[in-house]
């Protein structure tokens, strides 16, 4: 999550699956810069995100280490998108939540499978 939000807060696009997750990562975007705003380390980050990304994950990374509420709110927003994301046309779309010792997940098996 946090090299999606540098990334995008450095005008670059990020590849994301749907449009839920697009709307996640441009909301999530849009309430880091906020935070950023009167930040003058924070804003030079910023300012130098394209030429110098791990500054400016470095900078969302300290942001949500300092407010574990904050990070707890943004995170709410991931997992709820890619919860909300579909598959389209012939699209897969895999959710995983929670613990486990193993997860299978699979598509359009033909023949025999065993697991074992």
């Amino acid at each position: 999550m946090t090299v999606a939000i540098a990334t995008t807060l450095a005008g670059k696009a990020v590849e994301v699956a749907g449009e839920p997750v697009r709307a996640a990562v441009m909301e999530i975007t849009r309430r880091v810069r906020e935070r950023f705003y009167g930040r003058p380390s924070e804003e030079r980050a910023l300012a130098r995100g394209a030429e110098e990304p791990e500054v400016l994950q470095g900078a969302v990374r300290r942001l949500l280490d300092e407010d574990p509420d904050f990070r707890s709110e943004l995170e709410g927003l991931w997992n709820q998108a890619h919860t909300e994301a579909s598959a389209t046309d012939d699209g897969v779309v895999n959710v995983f939540s929670g613990q486990a010792q193993s997860v299978v997940q699979l598509r359009d098996v033909k023949g025999t499978l065993n697991i074992g």
